[in-house]
């Protein structure tokens, strides 16, 4: 069967779907394709939450209507195959469907360990994004006593906090010395690790894996350098991901040396009808401009956004300017919040800091309930005065707190500007006038630089 439309995207979860809502918005002529084999797409940072919050995958799902809603073809099947020559893409089912401009969103898959043995075991599992498969472990792990977490980044880490609610023996196994170390500095992995510790998951931190056991090829623990066993019904691998790309290289399309997808600014590959998004797409950092294998949500959005408004009509002011690496999870029921460069990255980096920090508190005065304390740290270059970073631990508003900083980041602002911004505060939603953490964390930053 032949098909022709105005532009194709491939992969349907979050970065294919707003580039392809975006393109309508914008192309309202254009007809829009996206095609995608799952025929529902989970929502990736929900994940963690249907092994304890959700009742399960069902509650977890990307919403398909708005898709229709906004104009937009949904065809779910799989491309096997893409032409650039022909501007055409085939698929399984034999489709061979004609494009003028194609969106590749083939997101990306979970990463195992090649030096690790044992991984083939039952009951040893990945994250990928694939809804059966994660209803299946849902279903093992009702069945499980002790459960063995190989990384302790987000996914990791969320899961055993899911997990710990269920009253099972959780031990979380991480080679470099906190959770989280590559997103947060010390001080949120410390409290991270804490609260963790409080919940009852073991931490073995500074760890490597050596093998992963088994028994009549079912799993039956991990055994760590330097000897030590732990008994295992289940083992997790939350060791991170590799972008989905076979399909482009196949494809002739150019891959940079952490396989995802060569990009410029306006998210195009070196063929100006062929745009990548997301995960299978290239990401460097907005400041050292840097190469990095960052997988965000957020920063997928932002860059189908970019595709999409700028598919047929290039604009400079709609541009990918890098990613800021804006986290943000909660465990406990705390929220750990950062964006920008570490600390510890700025240090390693070369940059000349100064940093200032501010305990205060999310909502004012501190006898109403629900109140959390809030703390927010600043990372600042010493000389240009601008902002390169940023840190909050506190309740749920320290998720948009870190948005916030975000901006003033991107935008590029520095600590005095930051300090005659205006914030609106209510008792009942922020911080106090008086003591916002944000402004007196700035406050502690402009006092050094005095000096």
């Amino acid at each position: 069967m032949q098909k022709n439309v105005d532009i194709l995207v491939i992969g349907g979860s979050a970065a294919g779907i707003v580039a392809a809502t975006t393109a309508r918005a914008f192309y309202p002529d254009k007809q829009v394709l996206i095609v995608r084999k799952e025929e529902r797409a989970v929502v990736p940072c929900g994940i963690p939450y249907i092994y304890g919050t959700l009742e399960g995958i069902d509650q977890n799902i990307i919403p398909a209507a708005h898709i229709e809603q906004a104009g937009v073809e949904l065809m779910i099947d799989e491309v096997v195959s893409i032409s650039k020559d022909e501007k055409n893409a085939r698929t399984a089912s034999g489709t061979v469907i004609s494009y003028d401009k194609l969106v590749i969103a083939t997101g990306s898959v979970p990463k195992v360990p090649g030096w690790l043995s044992g991984t083939e075991l039952d009951g040893v599992y990945t994250i990928p994004k694939d809804c059966s498969y994660l209803d299946h472990l849902r279903d093992k792990l009702e069945t499980c006593r002790k459960v063995v977490i190989i990384g302790a980044g987000f996914i990791g880490v969320e899961i055993a906090d899911e997990l710990s609610k269920k009253q099972l023996d959780i031990t979380l196994v991480e080679v470099l010395p906190h959770v989280l170390q590559t997103a947060f500095d010390h001080e949120l992995s410390e409290k991270a690790e804490d609260i963790l510790a409080s919940a009852g998951v073991s931490l073995k931190l500074g760890c490597k894996v050596e093998e992963i056991e088994g028994d009549d090829g079912a799993v039956s623990g991990v055994r760590l350098a330097g000897g030590e066993r732990l008994d295992a019904d289940a083992v997790i691998l939350a060791t991170g991901y590799l972008p989905n790309t076979t399909l482009a290289a196949d494809a002739g399309i150019k891959l940079n040396e952490l396989g995802a997808i060569r990009v410029d600014e306006y998210m195009r590959t070196e063929d100006k009808d062929v745009f990548a998004v997301g995960d299978c797409a290239e990401k460097f950092s907005f400041f050292t401009r840097i190469v990095k294998g960052l997988m965000l949500a957020s920063t997928a959005c932002s860059e189908a956004r970019i595709a999409g408004m700028n598919l047929y009509k290039l604009s400079r002011l709609r541009t990918f300017g890098g990613t800021m690496s804006i986290f943000s999870t909660a465990i406990g029921g705390t929220t750990f919040a950062a964006a920008g460069v570490t600390e510890h990255v700025a240090v390693e980096r070369g940059f000349d800091i100064v940093t200032g920090s501010a305990e205060g508190i999310d909502k004012h005065p501190k006898t109403l309930p629900g109140v959390h304390q809030q703390w927010v740290k600043l990372i600042v270059n010493r000389e240009s005065g601008l902002v390169l970073g940023g840190s909050v631990i506190g309740g749920t508003s320290a998720g948009e707190l870190i948005n916030v900083i975000g901006v003033i980041i991107e935008n590029m602002m520095t600590i005095h500007e930051v300090l005659t911004l205006q914030f609106g505060t209510h008792p009942l939603l922020t911080g106090p006038p008086t003591g916002y953490p944000l402004l007196k964390a700035a406050e502690n930053v402009a006092k050094q630089l005095r000096k």
